[in-house]
């Protein structure tokens, strides 16, 4: 994720922290100097949300371990202002064992909340539940507090509602009798109609933090049921049927200047850097800009292009082409077919088949004829 930066590595996985968590340290620091204009108590409330984060560390830690219990790695642990994510490569298909998965994160703030009670009554000052109600969160006790926030947090976090792990765990109950796109959409509709409920009382409250919650959870519900139905959409189909096949080549001793011709006269942004059929690289728009701006339009093609290219194949399942192109952060990547050059992959035209498909399924409902995008389209093979 951009303007994040590494702070740490645990079993394996990076952690990262955003440029706006920095805004919540500095919040916080101001809430606690207000109150009462003391260095060392607004010291301590910026100590405090440090512990509490920590917590949220360990709570998608718990995700990413038992994750990988089932073989499924993830990509590292970043801090927002809002909490912390676990960027999991996937989710498990087995709905028990995505329920185990969100359950491993509450599990674990009831684990730590757990312990500071059973270390407050150790030491004779275990909180009674009037305590807890209206526990102090400027001043007070330390311990009180941080195991009163974990209380929050696994509540919080069960909520039925995407992005929170309650989403996930009624998705994975309701994907035991249904078919799982079903069950994220009904899931979805949960949590939108949490969402609908969080702004109305925020409304009627004045209350400017249900109101940021209400439009977390709406759009969190969103993009869930929009990223599951892209990828049952993408299921079993070949990039074949979806690459582009009329697109512009360069060569390593093309000048630029040949590059901007293209652009403005088409379409197309990136360009595969070729010798015969074999791709060597590809020269990007963002590399071609900044080239342009540095050393004008007289430089050749392989003083900009990138060279870690990774091809797909054209038999590659198209799920998998559309997760290459997140991981790499590009718009577009170069198709082989028995080493040479046969297309290009780009994320807008996997947006515009997936258009067409749905347009296309609503035809065959109303009419019931086997439509599908690409019939016509001939198949490669080692001749063609």
């Amino acid at each position: 994720m951009r303007w994040s930066w590494k702070i740490g590595r645990l079993a394996g996985i990076n952690v990262h922290v955003h440029a706006t968590f920095l805004l919540l340290i500095l919040f916080i620091l101001l809430a606690y100097w207000t109150e009462g204009h003391s260095l060392s108590l607004a010291l301590s409330g910026v100590f405090f949300v440090l512990v509490i984060f920590g917590c949220i560390v360990l709570h998608e830690l718990g995700h990413a371990l038992t994750a990988r219990r089932y073989g499924i790695q993830t990509r590292d642990i970043i801090l927002l202002p809002i909490g912390g994510v676990a960027r999991l490569e996937r989710m498990p298909e087995d709905p028990r064992q995505e329920l185990r998965v969100a359950l491993a994160g509450p599990a674990v703030n009831l684990v730590i909340a757990g312990v500071l009670f059973a270390v407050l009554a150790v030491l004779g000052s275990a909180p009674g539940w009037t305590e807890m109600e209206g526990v102090r969160w400027v001043g007070g006790g330390f311990l009180t507090k941080v195991m009163v926030a974990n209380l929050w947090l696994a509540g919080f976090n069960v909520l039925p509602a995407f992005p929170m792990d309650g989403g996930r765990v009624l998705r994975a109950l309701l994907a035991t009798r249904m078919e799982y796109t079903r069950a994220t959409q009904a899931a979805a509709h949960v949590g939108q109609a949490m969402a609908f409920l969080f702004g109305f009382i925020g409304i009627l409250s004045h209350d400017p933090f249900l109101l940021f919650i209400a439009l977390f959870v709406w759009m969190g519900a969103s993009e869930e049921a929009a990223v599951v139905q892209m990828r049952t959409s993408l299921g079993g189909i070949p990039v074949q049927r979806v690459m582009l096949t009329d697109f512009h080549t360069l060569t390593a001793d093309d000048t630029l200047d040949r590059a901007v011709n293209y652009v403005l006269s088409g379409w197309q942004q990136d360009f595969p850097v070729v010798f015969g059929d074999h791709v060597l690289g590809i020269l990007t728009r963002e590399d071609l800009l900044r080239t342009l701006a540095q050393h004008g339009a007289t430089v050749p093609v392989r003083e900009a292009m990138r060279r870690d290219v990774q091809s797909l194949d054209s038999h590659d399942m198209l799920e998998t082409a559309v997760k290459a192109l997140r991981a790499r952060n590009c718009r577009s990547l170069p198709v082989e077919h028995n080493g040479r050059l046969v297309g290009m992959l780009t994320l807008d035209n996997v947006g515009e088949f997936i258009l067409i498909e749905s347009a296309l399924r609503h035809a065959r409902n109303a009419a019931g004829v086997p439509l599908k995008v690409g019939d016509g389209q001939k198949p490669l093979n080692a001749d063609s």
